[in-house]
C-alpha cells in the first residue's frame, strides 16, 4: 500500500501522485520482458482465434481490441478534436465510436470516413444509427488524389483533426495516405496507425493478403518519420497497452 505523506507547508495532492505512480508503472512494464512474451503469445492466438471480431460498439461491430479502443477514448479527451478522420469502414463500429465521443465533448464535431468499397448493407445501418448525424462517408480509395481532396474539403475549417488510419495494410499504401492526411493534424494532436502489429506476427500468418513482415503499416511508419519530424512514437501508449494491433503506431504531432 503506498504511504501517503505531506508536510504542514506543502499537502500531497492526490492526483498528481496518482498520475506519477502510473507513469513509473508504465515505465516499468515498457522493460518487462516476460510481460511483453507473454502479450505477444497473447496477440497470436487470440488473432488467429478472430478475438477483434468479438465486440461492438453501440450496437455495430467494431473489429479492433478493447485495449485500442479504450486507447482512443482516453486520445479523444485528451485532444478534444472538433473532427475525425479515418480510413477503412468496414461495419461502421468505428465510425459510430468516434461519432459517440465527439458527442460527449459536444460542439459541432463530426467523423468524416473513407473506405473504398462501402457495402450497402453496413451503409444502411450506419445511416438509421442514432450517431448518424455526425457522419460522413465517403466511397472510394483513400490514397486517391480525388478522394484525399474530397476529404481535405470536408475538413476544411477544423482546427482540431484526429486522423486514423485503418484500410489497405501495404507499406505503399499507408505511406502514401501518411502523407496525405498528416498534414490535417496539428500540434498537439495524434495521429493513429492501426495494424502496425503486422511486422510482429509470423512470417506466415497472412499468406492470403497482400501484406507480410516487410511490407505493412509499421514499415511505413519507420519510413514516414525518416522524413517528416512533426510526429513522433508515443512509447508510454505502447507500454501501457502491452496488447495492440497498432504498436508504434500511435504518433503524436509534437511541431506546427
Amino acid at each position: 500500500m503506498t504511504q501517503n505523506t505531506s508536510t504542514k507547508d506543502q499537502p500531497v495532492d492526490m492526483t498528481e501522485q496518482f498520475r506519477q505512480e502510473r507513469a513509473a508503472r508504465i515505465r516499468a512494464m515498457a522493460g518487462d520482458k516476460a510481460l511483453k512474451e507473454t502479450a505477444q503469445a497473447f496477440t497470436i492466438a487470440s488473432t488467429r482465434a478472430g478475438y477483434s471480431y468479438n465486440f461492438s460498439w453501440l450496437g455495430r461491430p467494431i473489429i479492433q481490441y478493447p485495449q485500442d479502443m479504450m486507447a482512443l477514448q482516453e486520445i479523444i479527451w485528451e485532444m478534444q478534436p472538433d473532427c475525425v478522420v479515418e480510413t477503412g469502414i468496414a461495419h461502421g463500429g468505428s465510425l459510430i465510436f468516434s461519432a459517440s465521443m465527439l458527442t460527449l465533448l459536444g460542439g459541432d464535431g463530426y467523423v468524416v470516413g473513407v473506405d473504398i468499397d462501402i457495402r450497402e448493407h453496413n451503409r444502411a445501418e450506419i445511416v438509421k444509427h442514432p450517431m448518424a448525424s455526425r457522419i460522413r462517408m465517403i466511397q472510394g480509395s483513400s490514397v486517391d488524389g480525388g478522394i484525399a481532396q474530397q476529404v481535405c474539403n470536408s475538413v476544411a475549417g477544423r482546427k482540431n483533426p484526429l486522423v486514423v488510419l485503418d484500410s489497405n495494410h501495404t507499406h505503399e499504401h499507408v505511406l502514401r495516405e501518411l502523407e496525405l492526411y498528416s498534414p490535417l493534424v496539428k500540434k498537439g494532436g495524434w495521429l493513429v496507425v492501426f495494424d502496425t502489429v503486422v511486422e510482429q506476427m509470423p512470417a506466415d500468418f497472412y499468406p492470403d493478403r497482400p501484406w507480410g513482415i516487410g511490407d505493412n503499416p509499421m514499415t511505413a511508419v519507420d519510413t514516414f518519420l525518416k522524413k517528416n519530424d512533426r510526429f513522433v512514437i508515443d512509447e508510454a501508449m505502447d507500454a501501457k497497452l502491452a496488447v495492440s494491433m497498432a504498436p508504434r503506431g500511435y504518433l503524436r504531432c509534437v511541431k506546427d
